[in-house]
This record gives structure tokens, sequence and C-alpha cells, in this order.
């Protein structure tokens, strides 16, 4: 497993064992990116992470500030066994530096061998490729943005 930068910790858990002002500084980072950034109005917090067996794993600097952050689903009764890994995000100030790979990677090990399945953006599938994930279905567009659905088992 690659390793963050010094400057950066690495922590997992289910929203309901952060608090308050670590989520907070979750989500805003999500709406920069998702819903700023890539101009699509839509509702990021969806319920989901409030999910039993969801977990938030994230990169912060000492002053608490989020480097980068992903989200790990539980898909049942849908996709039996299987888990999904999403709202992959990168501060800007981050981007470059292999944040990114790592929380990955931790993603990956934390569903600890179960399938995984992910949406990503099209012009991300060779970077999920390089993880072993392939793609499994037609392109298709969300929110205005070419996605693929990938898969990982």
């Amino acid at each position: 497993m690659r390793d963050l930068p010094e400057e950066l910790t690495l922590q997992a858990a289910h929203v309901a064992d952060m608090s308050a002002t670590t989520f907070y500084r979750v989500a805003a980072l999500r709406q920069e990116v998702f819903v700023v950034e890539q101009d699509c109005v839509y509702l990021d917090l969806d319920g989901r992470d409030l999910e039993g067996g969801s977990v938030q794993i994230w990169a912060e600097e000492a002053s608490g500030a989020i480097a980068a952050t992903v989200r790990i689903l539980v898909e049942e009764p849908g996709e039996r066994g299987t888990r999904s890994i999403g709202r992959v995000v990168t501060a800007p100030t981050w981007r470059g530096h292999g944040v990114a790979a790592v929380l990955l990677e931790a993603a990956i090990e934390r569903c600890a061998g179960r399938p995984i399945m992910l949406h990503a953006q099209s012009h991300l599938v060779d970077w999920y490729a390089r993880f072993g994930f392939i793609s499994c279905g037609a392109e298709y567009l969300e929110d205005g943005i070419p996605h693929t659905p990938m898969r990982l088992n």
C-alpha cells in the first residue's frame, strides 16, 4: 500500500462515530468539488452516509482540514455481499500527491475481499483500472457527466 504524505493522517469511521465538525468538513469538500467545481446541482447528502455498515475514510491535516475522502456502502439486499465505493474526492490543494490512491487502497482493503462496485467518472476509468476495477456496463450520463460502471471481484 502507498503511503500518505507525512502531513496527513488516515481516518475511518461511521458517521455516528465522527465528530460533527469532521463530518461537516467531509461534506463541505464533497460540495466544493462535486456541486460547485463540477457544476452539478444534486443532493450529495443522500441519506446513505447514515446507513448501517457505511464507512467514511478520509485523510486529514493536523488542522483538521480534509485532504481527501471516500465512502463505502453496503449494497444489500440488491447486490448481496457487494460493497460500493463512491464520493471519491480530493481537495484541489492535495491533487497530484497520491492521496486518493491511498484512500482507494484503504477502501478496497476495508471491503475484505467482497465484490466492489463503483460508478466512475469516465475520464477516470483508467485510473480505477490500476486498482483492478473493470468496466461492466455501458457509459451513461449522470448530472451531465459521463460515468462508467466498474467492478472489482
